[in-house]
């Protein structure tokens, strides 16, 4: 489990500093679930109409307790370097 100090509130799983993290929007839920990213979040992210985004949580006790959205793009990434090396040493055995 990750300490967490005053000094350094947001840390990553690894327990390395990961910036600054801050409240960028506060959203609703409508009737039919859907929320709307604001369009400066948008801006600012870099997101644009048809991207695809990966809806990533995190529980704690049982409950998510974080939502975090991360592009296909990367998650791709990550599971071909994280699984690449892994696959490779079981097709080479």
């Amino acid at each position: 489990m990750v300490k967490r100090t005053q000094e350094a509130d947001c840390v990553s799983p690894t327990g390395g500093d990961i910036g600054c993290c801050k409240v960028e929007a506060v959203v609703s839920v409508d009737d039919r679930g859907q929320m709307v990213l604001p369009k400066e979040v948008r801006d600012k992210a870099g997101i644009q109409p048809g991207d695809k985004l990966a809806v990533v949580g995190m529980e704690c006790d049982g409950k998510v307790c974080c939502i975090s959205l991360v592009r296909i793009d990367d998650i791709t990434g990550m599971v071909k370097n994280m699984l690449g090396p892994v696959m490779k040493e079981i097709f080479q055995q």
